[in-house]
């Protein structure tokens, strides 16, 4: 299962992201998050996650001028288009660009699956996250989640990431419902928003491998 610990910012956070076993780390180029960073601190950071997990660029409805500049200088392995993108536009930026894209798609009711389709077979990978609370600001980083047994009406082969509202109380009961192939954890590991917690990280993985052993008995 892979774990994506997003919204990093400083070395602590990432260091233990990746101690812990992350499959990906995330840096968030959005200003309103409390989790922006400028491409010059996460091209830094991304240095060492070299060869120990995939580097994630979380944007928002970016143009090419911004995402230029943030592929450029933050070198990620990985695009997440975290807005109201549409499918043009994620073939536009996998064709402009050349990397794996993720596209987010927010989740409240059993129709907001029925965009998966047009997505699918354009974006590598989906990732559901829960719809944001109304005045929120961020489409994502809310701390809020959905009903997690909607994913069990995915057709088999969607390849996607869980988030929204996880952390290491919940988790498991998370897996429990969708067994989903991906995680993908901010405000959960946090102890204020944007301030990563080492030890809910440590936490966190240790619920994910408990769920996970307990899945296979």
């Amino acid at each position: 299962m892979d774990i994506k610990i997003c919204g990093l910012k400083t070395d602590d956070a990432l260091a233990a992201a990746l101690d812990a076993g992350a499959s990906h780390v995330g840096f968030i180029f959005f200003p309103k998050s409390p989790r922006n960073v400028a491409p010059e601190q996460a091209g830094r950071l991304r240095q060492a996650a070299l060869g120990r997990a995939r580097a994630v660029a979380v944007t928002v409805d970016a143009d090419d001028a911004a995402l230029d500049a943030i592929v450029s200088v933050a070198a990620p392995d990985i695009l997440q288009l975290h807005g109201k993108e549409m499918p043009e536009r994620v073939a536009a930026v996998k064709a402009r660009y050349g990397l794996p894209v993720i596209k987010a798609l927010s989740v409240s009711t059993p129709a907001d699956f029925t965009r998966v389709a047009a997505y699918a077979g354009v974006a590598d990978r989906l990732l559901f996250d829960a719809k944001p609370p109304a005045g929120s600001q961020l489409p994502g980083g809310n701390g809020v989640s959905f009903d997690w047994a909607l994913l069990r009406q995915l057709e088999e082969g969607v390849d996607y990431m869980l988030s929204g509202g996880l952390n290491a109380t919940n988790v498991g009961e998370a897996i429990r419902l969708a067994n989903p192939p991906g995680l993908d954890v901010s405000s959960g590991v946090e102890r204020a928003p944007g301030i990563k917690d080492t030890a809910l990280i440590d936490e966190f993985f240790r619920a994910v491998r408990a769920a996970k052993d307990q899945s296979r008995a």
